[in-house]
Order: C-alpha cells, then sequence, then structure tokens
C-alpha cells in the first residue's frame, strides 16, 4: 500500500468511491478542487501496489486545532487497515504542523469508523445534532490530544 498527496487529477477517480459512500452528502469535484487550493490542508490517497485507489482522506491544519474534514475507504478496502493508515498520517501531519488536538465529527451510526478512533485514542468530546443533512443524523465530535493530558493515546 502506498500513500501519497492528493493531486487535483486524483478528484474524478475518487467521485464513485465518495457517491457510494456518502451518498446524498457527498462532495462534489469541486469541492475537493476548493480544498486542495486551500491554505493548510493535507490530503492523501491510500493506492495498492497497482496504484487502484483504496482510500482518501484530509486535514485542515488551523492554530492549535487540526481537523479531519475526511476519510474514507472504498467498499472492497474496508477492514485491510487503509483507514488506521490513513488517519496515522493526518495524525501526524497535525503534530508537524504544531497542532495540540485533531478533531472530527463521525456519523452516530459509522460505528466501525468509531471503533477506529477510539483505538487510535480519540475521545467523544460533544454531540452535533442532525449535523449530517439530509439524513438527520447526528455527528459526534471526537478529539485527540497531542500534547498536555492525555496527549500521544494512541494504541494499535
Amino acid at each position: 500500500m502506498v500513500l501519497r498527496r492528493m493531486r487535483w487529477w486524483d478528484v474524478e477517480p475518487l467521485l464513485p468511491v465518495e457517491a457510494a459512500l456518502f451518498g446524498a452528502s457527498a462532495w462534489s469535484a469541486e469541492t475537493f478542487w476548493s480544498e486542495l487550493a486551500a491554505p493548510g490542508r493535507t490530503y492523501l490517497v491510500a493506492e495498492d501496489g497497482g496504484g487502484a485507489l483504496l482510500g482518501y482522506a484530509g486535514l485542515a491544519l488551523a492554530g492549535p486545532d487540526a481537523d479531519v474534514q475526511t476519510l474514507a475507504v472504498a467498499a472492497h478496502a474496508q477492514r485491510r487497515g487503509v483507514g488506521a493508515l490513513l488517519l496515522d498520517a493526518l495524525v501526524a501531519a497535525a503534530r508537524e504542523g504544531g497542532a495540540s488536538a485533531v478533531l472530527l465529527e463521525v456519523r452516530a451510526d459509522n460505528e466501525p469508523a468509531q471503533a477506529l478512533y477510539a483505538a487510535r485514542g480519540f475521545e467523544r468530546i460533544g454531540v452535533r445534532r442532525r449535523y449530517y443533512q439530509p439524513e438527520d443524523v447526528d455527528a459526534l465530535v471526537l478529539r485527540l490530544r497531542l500534547t498536555g493530558a492525555g496527549a500521544g493515546a494512541q494504541r494499535s
């Protein structure tokens, strides 16, 4: 498996994965391009040895906080460590960028993702009611502290 920075030409090939995983909440090509062009962003793709897309993830760094913008693993590649590899790379980028915490929202009905985040030391700090639209699904707000009490609580 190879991790590399996402480039603009990666956007079109990942849109079917985005649509399959996120349905009505899926990002458009324009949203991805805007994110790639924004300052303080790190976007990565995971590929197999033949260059086939396995997953992708993005991070926004703003001051002391880094926010996971997206993390997606193609259905055929789930439960193979792709999500953990992408998440670990985002956390490393946040550390390198000087962040003291990584924050994210995860769907309240996405138990596999919640298990991954818990295994990496993220803690629940809040709920955003009806965050995911148009599905009306709550988001759990999670945080991983990178400095101070609870820092480095990653487990594999």
